[in-house]
């Protein structure tokens, strides 16, 4: 079943894009902060690596990806770094998550839905203007790890606030969303689930969350 849906999958995307999966790698373009970056975990470790080796487990055809995070970045900044490398739109697949770092920095969630909304949309300009090949990931609640343990409620409070922002976004434009807040949620109880800083996400809770964008890919009907 694994196989099928993501054999299903890129077809489906290269159907939209004229071509075929048998001559043509995808390009895949990640965008975001800390959590895309891998902050504190091997670049092996790093979720977007994660996806594109799995896929190619199962024979799927994919560049290594372009990676557009640092960690500290807000959707401003992510917004200036990706005008400033000058990309061409020929991603067959693109992933957003950016947010984290408004709220830490006390951005309130109305300032920041305009500002991911842009991204969003630079995310499917990138794509092609496909937006079957865009998926976004929700905000990870860092309130449930040793450095956020003394503020969860309230962290917790404001990652969800962000995250229904950028979920009613997200929805509107069609997009698909891949929901993986609650497994960070687990932070405190599976410490294995947290990098060696007590902040970011292990490589292990990583490649969780790729099982569950791997879910959120299978094709609609």
């Amino acid at each position: 079943m694994f196989r099928l849906f993501t054999c299903l999958l890129f077809a489906s995307l290269f159907q939209a894009q004229g071509q075929t999966a048998n001559t043509v790698n995808i390009k895949f373009l990640a965008l975001g902060d800390s959590y895309t970056i891998g902050e504190s975990v091997p670049e092996k470790e790093r979720w977007p690596v994660q996806l594109a080796a799995t896929l190619r487990e199962r024979g799927q055809k994919i560049d290594d990806p372009k990676i557009i995070a640092t960690t500290g970045w807000r959707t401003d900044q992510l917004k200036k770094a990706t005008l400033d490398a000058n990309l061409k739109n020929e991603y067959g697949l693109v992933s957003l998550l950016i947010g984290v770092n408004n709220q830490y920095q006390k951005k309130s969630a109305e300032s920041y839905a305009p500002e991911f909304e842009e991204l969003l949309s630079m995310a499917v300009t990138l794509a092609g203007g496909k937006k079957e090949n865009v998926f976004v990931v929700s905000i990870p609640d860092y309130g449930y790890t040793p450095f956020g343990k003394p503020k969860q409620e309230e962290i917790t409070k404001a990652i969800d606030q962000f995250n229904e922002v950028n979920r009613t976004i997200t929805a509107k434009w069609g997009i698909r969303y891949v929901n993986i807040t609650d497994l960070t949620r687990e932070g405190l109880s599976k410490p294995e689930y947290v990098a060696a800083d007590g902040l970011h996400p292990s490589g292990l809770m990583y490649t969780l969350w790729v099982e569950r964008i791997m879910q959120a890919m299978t094709p609609r009907r």
